[in-house]
């Protein structure tokens, strides 16, 4: 079986550390190269060109965000995940528009950090809970659309089968399509096909998008 390859960026011996022994008893992955700063992390990703590249967001010479945008403006096709120990929402949105797929706190088990490298390499973005939460609030805060476009986009959800609501339901908070799948007794491949589906019907082409379509038409209900 092909294993993933993983690039780990962090100005911490002991954080590269854990990382690197965490990720290699997991029989899937292969850690290709570490880095102690984002300059160090671009020249390694030029090199080695992994699948993965997991970067803190402060590091020396070359920050993370910044790392994100030179890595995924020479190679597109790769996967970056943030791992960082600021559950920030300005954090989160600037890694989202650097180009990063994922953003993880430092406290997440390896579970979290597993699937995340999973969910990434399947397309998706993953957050941990707390910056999911971060995200969702966000767009609670901002100023909502005029009155005047509310029945258009009522009208859009009404296009929804049962399912697919469902499955919109869960996105907005925050779930991978794995984590979907559990929940709903369905497969990986089954949660995809109604991912896409909703992104077509609602012209709708990434998880920001679609967390923020459900708020607007009220789709799920956000605790106080």
């Amino acid at each position: 079986m092909k294993k993933t390859r993983i690039l780990i960026a962090d100005d911490h011996d002991v954080v590269r550390g854990g990382l690197k022994m965490l990720l290699r008893s997991h029989e899937g992955f292969s850690v290709v190269a570490e880095a102690a700063d984002g300059e160090e992390a671009v020249r390694l990703v030029d090199k080695h060109t992994p699948d993965v590249v997991i970067l803190d967001i402060s590091m020396p010479k070359l920050d993370g965000i910044e790392a994100t945008k030179v890595i995924k403006q020479r190679h597109p096709e790769v996967k970056i995940l943030i791992l960082s120990v600021h559950q920030n929402e300005e954090y989160a949105y600037q890694v989202l528009k650097a180009g990063a797929s994922g953003y993880l706190l430092k406290n997440a088990g390896k579970k979290e950090i597993v699937t995340a490298i999973r969910a990434v390499l399947s397309g998706e973005q993953s957050f941990s809970p707390g910056i999911s939460q971060i995200i969702v609030d966000g767009f609670v805060k901002r100023p909502k659309a005029p009155e005047s476009a509310a029945p258009e986009t009522a009208k859009s959800a009404t296009n929804l089968t049962e399912r697919e609501t469902e499955v919109l339901r869960f996105i907005a908070q925050g779930l991978t399509n794995r984590q979907i799948a559990d929940k709903l007794f369905l497969s990986f491949r089954t949660v995809n096909t109604h991912r896409a589906n909703l992104m077509q019907k609602l012209d709708i082409h990434d998880t920001a998008g679609l967390v923020r379509y459900a708020i607007n038409t009220g789709l799920i209900t956000l605790e106080k």
